[in-house]
């Protein structure tokens, strides 16, 4: 079996076989947030199933396509879609495509998710940047032997989260009148959401969201070097929080309704970034 460099090498390499285009800005878009994705001008659409390699996403709303091209004039390699450990992937698999972007040339990462809220000041609808996270998922997408290509072998998380690119969302958020906020994001592994009981303890731990995803993508990001950009959006108030049950769909139907906030702060926040 070959190792992950020479795996995400062969993806990369392939990708250029379809476009010349060396993005300088990844992004990886979460559940209901995959529309996004037109913004791209003169796109070059991959499906995943296409690239040596790649895992492929099996979520409602993860539609799995990588898509290249222009947006406000930078080149980017967008994500329409992700896949989670929970749908049976290892951790290698989740974060080979971070792994490939980190290849194709991207030096900065905005890594985006649905996550649920803990912070009770959070609305169903409300854009968080993420500041820090906790894992809690039990295991970390460096583990095994290192390989050097990609990064070193013990690496720093203090500012996993870039200040420097949270500050500029939230200079642009305040120009455009969009609210947001600023947290920690919790990470398990799923499928199920969590129990109250559950939430009470992450609240206790310093959490103001949850979610199934990102962390993983961000290690890799980090031991790569990429800055990272986090931004969440709340689609529903964690278990518990109100006394109602959750489900996927109201996560799908709140990524519709903030749409257009999300993509007028992205949009206007690209060329800052870059």
């Amino acid at each position: 079996m070959t190792d992950q460099y020479t795996r995400a090498t062969a993806a990369a390499d392939y990708i250029r076989t379809l476009t010349p285009l060396t993005p300088r800005l990844g992004i990886i878009l979460g559940s209901g947030l995959g529309n996004f994705a037109a913004q791209v001008e003169d796109p070059t659409t991959i499906p995943y199933a296409d690239i040596p390699h790649f895992p492929q996403s099996t979520v409602e709303g993860h539609s799995g396509k990588l898509i290249l091209g222009h947006i406000a004039g930078v080149p980017v390699a967008v994500m329409q879609g992700r896949v989670h450990a929970y749908e049976g992937y290892s951790l290698a698999e989740v974060t080979f495509p971070t792994r490939v972007l980190g290849l194709l040339g991207c030096k900065s990462l905005i890594v985006t998710n649905a996550a649920g809220a803990i912070n009770t000041s959070y609305k169903q609808g409300s854009l968080v940047a993420i500041s820090d996270h906790i894992n809690l998922t039990g295991s970390n997408a460096a583990l095994g032997p290192n390989e050097a290509k990609f990064g070193p072998r013990f690496f720093d998380m203090t500012n996993a989260y870039s200040l420097a690119l949270r500050t500029l969302a939230h200079a642009e958020a305040a120009k455009q009148n969009i609210p947001l906020a600023e947290g920690v994001y919790l990470a398990v592994l799923g499928p199920s959401y969590e129990t109250p009981a559950e939430i009470r303890a992450f609240r206790i731990l310093g959490a103001d969201l949850v979610g199934m995803s990102t962390v993983h993508e961000v290690i890799v990001a980090r031991h790569m070097g990429l800055e990272v950009l986090g931004l969440s959006l709340v689609t529903n108030m964690a278990a518990g929080v109100l006394n109602e049950a959750i489900n996927h769909e109201e996560v799908m139907e709140t990524g519709r309704r903030v749409e257009h906030q999300f993509t007028s702060l992205l949009k206007a926040l690209i060329p800052q970034i870059a």
